[in-house]
């Protein structure tokens, strides 16, 4: 990996969380969780063109092309919010209850995930920008997945110790994977053309690799410690985990688990980030330090 730039987010503090993307107008949108704003970067021009103010511990944030709308999932009020277009004019908010988190979109099905409160997911219809379902679990949701092949969610519940599999379909668990002893699965990544769940777990800081028929782990390895988020890059066959030690690992598939190629370091806290396959980068959020200011961290894959 090679850090192509630095995007600085002026009196931007604290911890930042997730972040998405806009694709057509290069927009990188990031939830600034410690600011309780949310700050709009221009790719193309490297910079922050605007900051929206008013959130409550924004974590999630999701973005929808075919109706040209991002949702902003709160912690603080448990609502997500919406906003409209090219110039993000408010146009809705949705009460979920607390602790709104982890936001997933499936545009062709006109559908939007929220993990939120003490245990369940929010579907929302993106048309009418209004919940329909609730899929109940056993704890508060941590990383999700979508199966875009099939109807299947797979769900990272650290409180419960287990992956929850969800029908999406039926909006419910079907099926339970308890994690025996790795504790705090957090990062969840779908490795498609072998149909296994990536999983990382703070306690030991370890990637778990299950396979998705059945749920058995079928390999381990150690990897960085407090990550927040993992990708795939399809297009080299990597797996990136972002890690909050202060590193961004890339591993290779190996057989059944994967090989560490690379460690690179990054800053403390620095656990989140944003794989973009179409503009084939991946963007770190590193938080602000005593020296440095807060900033989005470009990397470009090596071919």
């Amino acid at each position: 990996m090679e850090l192509e730039g630095k995007i600085a987010l002026p009196d931007v503090h604290g911890r930042i969380d997730h972040l998405a993307v806009d694709v057509a107008r290069q927009r990188l949108y990031v939830a600034e969780l410690g600011n309780d704003t949310v700050g709009v970067v221009d790719l193309k021009d490297r910079k922050v063109l605007r900051t929206l103010r008013g959130f409550k511990e924004a974590q999630g944030i999701g973005y929808v092309p075919s109706t040209d709308t991002l949702y902003v999932a709160n912690a603080g009020d448990g609502t997500v919010r919406v906003f409209q277009g090219a110039d993000l004019t408010p146009i809705g908010q949705i009460a979920l209850g607390d602790d709104a988190d982890n936001v997933r979109v499936d545009d062709a099905a006109h559908r939007l995930f929220v993990g939120y409160g003490s245990g369940a997911i929010a579907v929302i219809d993106t048309a009418s920008r209004a919940k329909i379902a609730d899929v109940p679990l056993n704890a508060h949701p941590e990383s999700f997945r979508l199966d875009h092949t099939g109807e299947r969610i797979y769900v990272n519940v650290p409180d419960a110790h287990e992956i929850a599999v969800v029908d999406r379909a039926a909006n419910k668990q079907v099926a339970t994977w308890p994690t025996g002893s790795l504790r705090s699965n957090f990062p969840l990544a779908w490795d498609e053309p072998r149909q296994r769940v990536v999983v990382v777990f703070r306690h030991p800081a370890t990637i778990g690799v299950f396979r998705a028929k059945d749920g058995m782990l079928v390999s381990s390895v150690a990897t960085c410690g407090d990550s927040d988020d993992m990708f795939m890059d399809a297009k080299r066959d990597r797996l990136y985990v972002i890690c909050g030690a202060g590193y961004l690992e890339v591993f290779s598939p190996h057989g059944e688990t994967f090989q560490s190629i690379a460690q690179i370091p990054t800053v403390g806290g620095a656990r989140t980030g944003l794989f973009v396959p179409e503009l084939d980068r991946l963007f770190i959020a590193a938080r602000a330090t005593l020296t440095q200011p807060a900033a989005i961290w470009v990397f470009r894959p090596m071919q």
